[in-house]
């Protein structure tokens, strides 16, 4: 039997989550083993050019008016092949703080999604939002958490206590809520604990400007090398406004660091993996209680964390060709 082949289209190749995720989709052998898996990239302000050759299409694309038309082709060019959209991006606490025509934009995302014969959220909490908000049939909806290559992670040597060096991975973008976490690492008296925020972005200036000289707080730039910034730091803080999943959140836990997450969209799923909840909301006070609560755990039975007990990539996989196999 032909394993089927799998186009996966993707509309922004920046250095990010999304890619990391449709490297690990194309060069992974055990998503080899049930279906061929290629990757292209489109432009947002053309048109398709051409029929595509594929069993299966997915989309890994922005959804948005401008886009619409695009994916109204998408579908007319391709009345038998099988359709699947991956949301990447949206979520409830995205909608909540970054669009004021809620209405509009729930009119936008039910006709994008009922183009396709398969939406995938990439966190039960994402999931939840989609059903719940009614832009998604549940019939018509998989989970299929984010993944990525972690056996690296699960070779960085675990932190021994007493827990000092907290890291904040990611851009330097307001949703990361890396100046919340700023504010309330500064109220926190310890002299002997540190803050290293690795990462680039439209941000950095004003956190800089935040840190206002402290110098336990140490801006390290992009990080090259995720393995080696995990590596280097014992706690990971992920005080974001709106996530859709967190692939930071999963290599931490791999790499068997203490995590802490806002309760918020798809970070909610690491909970049950070992993650810490820290309310949301940008209570600065909860942070700061967090953050002195995990870096006081002096013996190795308090800063033990639930690691992950299943691997992730196999569960990924194994999702992708159950979904396949539906279709």
């Amino acid at each position: 039997m032909m394993r089927p082949r799998v186009l996966h289209l993707v509309d922004d190749t920046t250095a990010g989550g999304v890619m990391r995720v449709l490297d690990h989709i194309t060069t992974a052998p055990e998503l080899a083993k049930d279906a061929d898996h290629h990757l292209r990239s489109i432009s947002r302000s053309r048109w398709l050019p051409e029929r595509i050759q594929a069993d299966v299409i997915v989309s890994n694309l922005a959804i948005s008016w401008r886009a619409l038309p695009m994916l109204i082709a998408l579908r007319l060019m391709h009345p038998k092949t099988k359709l699947i959209h991956v949301e990447h991006s949206y979520t409830e606490q995205f909608v909540e703080k970054n669009v004021p025509h809620k209405k509009r934009f729930s009119t936008l995302l039910r006709c994008a999604y009922a183009l396709f014969d398969r939406v995938v959220a990439v966190s039960h909490g994402q999931a939840n939002w989609l059903r719940q908000s009614g832009a998604v049939k549940s019939h018509a909806l998989s989970v299929i958490q984010s993944c990525v290559d972690l056996s690296p992670f699960r070779n960085v040597a675990p932190p021994s206590a007493p827990l000092r060096v907290i890291g904040a991975i990611g851009r330097l973008d307001e949703q990361k809520g890396f100046d919340l976490l700023i504010r309330a690492f500064q109220q926190t008296p310890n002299p002997h604990i540190a803050l290293h925020v690795y990462g680039e972005g439209a941000e950095e200036a004003k956190l800089r400007r935040m840190a206002n000289g402290d110098p336990r707080i140490e801006f390290k730039g992009f990080a090259p090398d995720p393995v080696a910034a995990m590596a280097a730091v014992d706690i990971v803080a992920m005080p974001s406004r709106w996530e859709a999943y967190g692939l930071v959140a999963i290599e931490a836990l791999a790499a068997k660091r203490k995590l802490l997450v806002s309760s918020i969209d798809g970070l909610k799923d690491h909970l049950e993996k070992g993650a810490q909840a820290v309310p949301p909301g940008g209570d600065i006070e909860r942070w700061q209680q967090a953050i002195e609560q995990v870096t006081t755990a002096y013996s190795s039975e308090t800063t033990a964390q639930a690691q992950l007990t299943k691997r992730p990539e196999d569960t990924y996989a194994a999702a992708w060709s159950d979904m396949l196999c539906s279709l």
